[in-house]
């Protein structure tokens, strides 16, 4: 759109009203000349536009000083009058200073949408701004279903809503009793994620609109320095199967406790010089008019439409940029200080004099009244005349795709040739893609797909880049996103909740992803929670090239924590699970794309394995959660319990030593432990197994040795319900030693090798180790012979 305008301008009295500004909001000359601009739109009636303009004034104003009060105060006063002492919060909280730059941002938002009669999705990365949200959703009506009757622009709703704010109320069954919190939330009207991991709305935005959608991202300076990727967007973005983006950088130049990286190295200048380089279209605006956003996004639309619209486009594609420059906690007392990143006024205004009349005085300046606030309201608030739905209801706030087609697996027969689960799986997940190609791919790869077993995947999908190299598995429209970044490439996949997405990693390196996996999480649940369903496929992250199968690596990559860190979450929404051969691969990851709103952790290795499952069987295995793998349950002497392939087949080794000796054992394979646990809340206790199904699989009584891909004893106390006490259950697993190994020499290490087994199991049924190992084989358990020594029992 053009920046200038005819200098023969007659200006109308609307434009006149508007021009005036509101209280501390004003219109720079340059954003006047650009609204003046795009009034000459045919589309558009000048007066109209003005007269929107000069309401969203009037409700950013409101906004702002709702914001402040829910900070300070326990209670509003509609009549503008100066709050007494004994309406103040005693201990104030609330991140004032970033809600207050939010607040014409998020205004402008809703004019933009209010102009162009679109509802744009949007997401914001700070989530700690929340006020800024709730505020306006209050004023404007458009709040949750757990807000409605409580919030809203009433005196006694507004009211409500400052007193539960860092009220830290907690109901009877420890859940927050009121439904508005510190960072944004399933009850925060339109949000879609908590935004408490600065960075990762950065990655994930470009990869979250649809063909016909459109997504305002809202952005902070000081997740730039927080989080590798978000300067790739240009990377990432097609036309053809993404939606217009529109970055919008909140540029208040102020971290918690000192400037922002931006700031030092020379502001707007610098990072609109630094988004050039990266394939960025970047221009500023006033970030303290909502005038000026609403310029912005139809202005960056515009730009993007006409890249779009051009036969010989050839990418990157230069995706506009918008640099809001503003100063933390403009409109406050304190502005600009690092004060204003959460209280800004220097003392308390419940006890302090001095701090009271500045709160006063600043409310005072913001105060808009009831009636304009109504009118304000009136031409912001126009769904219903055009037809669309609240921003409430934007379509990343409701996703919710068909479900896939599942083709069925073909299985792998018992007795056929070992063979790798990651082959297994990689065929099926291509069959899975081509089955459903309604849903949009993506696949989150941190950089070796092909050396993961994953070439029929990288054929089919390749990997996206912009010059494609002639030979390689690349391709301009590639559904798989490479980058030397586990945050970037997994965001990928957690932002596509439109679509299908597989992440693939090295497990060791996979714990990278764990904040942006936790925030996906922690969301999800929380909407369950509330009733709330969410409604994107469930996402599989794969680990493979484990901590066991990794042995030749140093023991930097030799690490379970990701699946013990997915394990401490609510099972019901983190999964996380073992499959132990090809067929019980294939099935559980039918069983995770089948689900909805979850992340599972899938630990697999890529090493061939001998198969242990028919196709009926391994169905089962998933469904249930475990399953017997060798011996009967109804006469066991001792149960050997194995969490991953590698233990399986250890478990089974140790158990055919002991039956040459005439033991009855019992092996069985757990392939989801989560399942076993004992619930921590009602949502959990659905989940998780029935007394009767774990007895069936883990008869009572029975001495029990527990082998874990993991750690011994965080599964130890996972699996609490299977811990018949010390003198009858035991755990081995991974105990933090590695290096530079063979598998065996792995499990040797770790005391997993299966005369290690027998040591630990014996004592726990009253027999002796002597019994069933040789003298040579207890030396080199004990560290006076070979790891060589040890034979391997056969049948």
């Amino acid at each position: 759109m053009a920046e200038t305008t005819s200098s023969a301008f007659e200006p109308s009295p609307a434009f006149e009203h508007w021009r005036a500004g509101y209280g501390p909001i004003t219109h720079s000359d340059e954003t006047v000349e650009r609204i003046r601009a795009l009034a000459q739109s045919p589309k558009l009636n000048p007066d109209a536009l003005y007269r929107l303009l000069a309401a969203a004034d009037r409700l950013t104003a409101a906004a702002m000083w709702t914001v402040v009060h829910m900070t300070y105060a326990k209670r509003v006063d509609l009549s503008g009058a100066p709050l007494p002492a004994d309406a103040f919060k005693a201990s104030p909280e609330g991140h004032t200073g970033g809600s207050l730059n939010m607040v014409p941002a998020f205004v402008g938002y809703l004019a933009a949408n209010a102009l162009s009669a679109i509802t744009r999705s949007w997401m914001m990365g700070q989530g700690h701004c929340v006020a800024a949200i709730e505020a306006i959703n209050a004023l404007t009506g458009d709040v949750s279903d757990a807000q409605k009757g409580r919030y809203d622009r009433s005196e006694a709703g507004l009211s409500q809503l400052a007193a539960d704010f860092y009220s830290y109320a907690i109901d009877a069954d420890g859940r927050p009793a009121v439904p508005i919190g510190s960072h944004a939330g399933p009850n925060t009207a339109g949000a879609i994620s908590e935004g408490g991991y600065l960075g990762f709305a950065e990655v994930q935005y470009v990869h979250a609109p649809l063909p016909g959608e459109s997504l305002v991202a809202f952005l902070s300076d000081g997740a730039f320095e927080e989080q590798r990727g978000s300067d790739w967007t240009a990377r990432w973005w097609r036309a053809e199967d993404s939606g217009l983006v529109v970055p919008i950088m909140i540029l208040n130049g102020r971290r918690i406790e000192e400037r922002a990286q931006i700031a030092q190295q020379g502001g707007a200048e610098w990072l609109a010089d630094h988004l050039r380089l990266n394939g960025f279209d970047p221009f500023g605006i006033d970030g303290k008019d909502p005038a000026a956003f609403v310029w912005a996004i139809l202005t960056a639309e515009e730009r993007l439409g006409r890249f779009i619209a051009d036969p010989a486009r050839a990418y990157p594609a230069p995706i506009p940029y918008v640099i809001a420059e503003t100063v933390k906690g403009f409109g406050f007392p304190g502005a600009g200080t690092n004060a204003a990143h959460n209280l800004p006024l220097s003392a308390n205004p419940s006890r302090d004099a001095g701090a009271r009349k500045a709160f006063n005085d600043a409310a005072r300046a913001l105060f808009v009244t009831p009636d304009d606030i109504e009118a304000a309201v009136a031409a912001l608030a126009v769904h219903g005349k055009q037809n669309r739905p609240a921003e409430s209801r934007h379509p990343l706030a409701v996703r919710h795709p068909a479900g896939p087609d599942l083709p069925a697996p073909g299985w792998t027969e018992i007795g056929a040739p070992a063979d790798c689960a990651m082959h297994a799986l990689d065929r099926w997940f291509v069959r899975l893609v081509d089955a459903n190609p309604a849903l949009r791919v993506r696949v989150g790869n941190p950089d070796e797909l092909s050396s993961n077993h994953m070439g029929a995947t990288l054929e089919r999908l390749r990997h996206r880049v912009n010059a494609p190299e002639t030979g390689v598995a690349e391709a301009r429209d590639g559904g798989v996103i490479t980058a030397l970044n586990e945050e970037a490439v997994a965001a990928a996949a957690l932002a596509n909740k439109g679509g299908l997405n597989l992440i693939v990693s090295y497990e060791a390196f996979a714990m990278k992803m764990l904040g942006g996996l936790r925030q996906e999480i922690v969301f999800a649940r929380r909407q369950r929670e509330d009733g709330k369903e969410p409604g994107w496929i469930s996402v599989p992250l794969v680990v493979t090239s484990h901590t066991w199968e990794n042995s030749k690596n140093e023991q930097s990559h030799q690490d379970p924590t990701l699946g013990e860190a997915l394990l401490g979450e609510m099972s019901d929404t983190a999964r996380v699970l073992f499959p132990v051969d090809a067929n019980s691969a294939v099935a559980t990851m039918a069983s995770v794309f089948g689900g909805r709103g979850q992340v599972a952790g899938v630990i697999v290795s890529k090493r061939d394995m001998p198969h242990r499952f028919d196709g009926e069987a391994a169905t089962r295995f998933v469904a249930d959660g475990a399953a017997p793998i060798e011996g009967q349950s109804e006469d066991a002497q001792l149960q050997i319990v194995a969490i991953g392939a590698y233990q399986l087949e250890e478990a089974l080794k140790a158990a055919r030593r002991l039956k040459e000796h005439g033991r009855r054992v019992l092996v069985t394979a757990i392939n989801e432990p989560g399942r076993f646990r004992i619930p921590r809340d009602p949502i959990e206790a659905r989940f998780v197994a029935t007394d009767d199904a774990l007895n069936r699989l883990f008869p009572v009584g029975v001495p029990r040795l527990i082998v874990s891909h993991t750690r011994p004893e965080p599964v130890l106390g996972l699996l609490r319900r299977l811990d018949g006490g010390p003198k009858h259950t035991a755990a081995r697993g991974y105990i933090s030693r590695g290096g530079t190994l063979d598998v065996a020499g792995m499990l040797f290490a770790n005391r997993c090798s299966w005369a290690h087994l027998i040591e630990a199991a014996a004592p726990l049924a009253g027999w002796s180790r002597e019994e069933f190992l040789t003298i040579t084989e207890r030396n080199a358990i004990d560290g006076k012979g070979s790891p060589a020594d040890l034979s391997t029992p056969t049948h």
